[in-house]
């Protein structure tokens, strides 16, 4: 270290920053520099200058909400950053202060007791930005249809009975019909497709009482509409804005995409978390510690107390549980064996989130190795096959038998 390394503090908060300065490669007790500063723009701008006046290599900040992503935006061109987990920066009970909150966050940083988060570079934030904003459309279509079977059932509408998607085209067109003010079931129930599986009399049936819904519940149904409507019309054009600024990636999704279990979304999301090469992470261990799909250690005299998994980042985690929920249906593919092997023992969740550990590491492979995935099958263990061949030998001989083996030809066997 230089004989002379300054190290700036930030504690964020809306409205102001209280930011100390001290040189850690001085000897002898710590020197502070206090001031405050607001946030607006051309106090962060106040900021970065007073910074470089001190020649201040490195800051530190906690992760307060969202108000430390201007001071980051601001300061990230002039020195290096680190946030850390406001967590790992508690105070003792009843000392909370702004700039001794400063303080301990640089002595901390030095002792390495910090525990930081990682922060991509500001294109893979716009990508993140995005890839979450369509998934929180995703939960509110979810939410609308909730609530839109809800406003049915009230209406003894038993629509949601009869066809599996209440949201499909049969099902959509007669529910505008009836927001629209149409009360004949006869001639709701010719709206439905041919392909759909009730019949018509089912579906009269269902829509029975139609004639006696009310104006109340037909004009919630067509504001319900209208704003499925306008939440589809946001995900299509958030679609295109994610394909559109992951295009230079498109082979790194394609390759995602060929695991089973992922589509272009997950693909997509996995990438705004992590980088087109996961480049972040040195190893697949890291990766999976970094997400929280791996066991945890909360050690004790040398015995582990809990294996509870960490707390990670939870868009991925998601993103992974969802995969592992696909890829254990796919036909064919190793995971549904593993999860098939796992689940008589562990249960459905445990052997889930076993399956979304290894697709962690396995997405890890494939964008920081660059390689594609190629599925081999479900193809027999031969030491798995060893090991039963000799459990049953041993249970045939405990029950008195004389085992010999004698191998047969494919042909026998078929």
């Amino acid at each position: 270290m230089p004989s002379s390394y300054r190290v700036a503090g930030i504690d964020v908060h809306k409205k102001m920053l209280a930011v100390v300065v001290s040189d850690v490669a001085a000897a002898g007790e710590w020197e502070w520099e206090r001031r405050t500063f607001g946030t607006l723009d051309s106090e962060l701008r106040q900021l970065a200058e007073w910074l470089a006046e001190r020649e201040v290599g490195e800051a530190v900040m906690e992760s307060t909400a969202q108000y430390w992503i201007p001071v980051w935006r601001a300061l990230e061109a002039r020195c290096r950053l680190h946030l850390a987990h406001a967590q790992s920066n508690r105070a003792p009970k009843g000392r909370k202060r702004d700039f001794a909150d400063a303080e301990r966050l640089v002595r901390r940083l030095v002792a390495g007791e910090l525990v930081l988060s990682f922060v991509p570079d500001g294109q893979q934030r716009l990508w993140r930005t995005a890839t979450r904003a369509r998934h929180q459309l995703t939960c509110e279509r979810v939410r609308l249809q909730n609530q839109l079977e809800a406003l049915l059932e009230d209406a003894q509408i038993k629509l949601s009975s009869c066809v599996s998607d209440l949201l499909g085209l049969s099902s959509r067109r007669m529910i505008e019909a009836l927001a629209q003010g149409e009360r004949d079931p006869a001639v709701l129930a010719t709206l439905a497709a041919p392909g759909l599986r009730a019949t018509a009399e089912q579906l009269r049936d269902a829509l029975h009482s139609a004639p006696s819904m009310s104006a109340v519940h037909r004009q919630l149904l067509g504001l319900l509409l209208e704003r499925l409507q306008l939440v589809d019309r946001q995900r299509e054009i958030l679609n295109q804005t994610i394909a559109q600024a992951l295009l230079d990636h498109s082979e790194a999704v394609a390759r995602l995409v060929d695991i089973p279990g992922f589509g272009v979304n997950s693909a997509q999301q996995v990438i705004a978390e992590v980088g087109p090469q996961a480049a972040t992470f040195a190893s697949a261990a890291q990766l999976a510690s970094w997400a929280g799909v791996c066991p945890g250690r909360n050690e004790s005299a040398g015995v582990s107390t809990s294996d509870r998994c960490p707390k990670g980042n939870r868009t991925l985690r998601r993103v992974l549980t969802e995969v592992a929920l696909a890829a254990v249906k796919t036909k064919g593919c190793i995971f549904q064996t593993l999860y098939r092997r796992l689940v008589v023992r562990l249960g459905h969740a445990k052997a889930i989130w076993a399956v979304a550990h290894r697709l962690c590491r396995l997405v890890w492979k494939i964008l920081y190795q660059g390689i594609s995935y190629e599925e081999r099958g479900t193809s027999p263990n031969t030491l798995v096959a060893r090991q039963r061949t000799r459990r049953l030998i041993r249970q045939l001989q405990a029950l008195g038998y004389q085992v010999q083996l004698t191998p047969i030809t494919p042909e026998q066997a078929s």
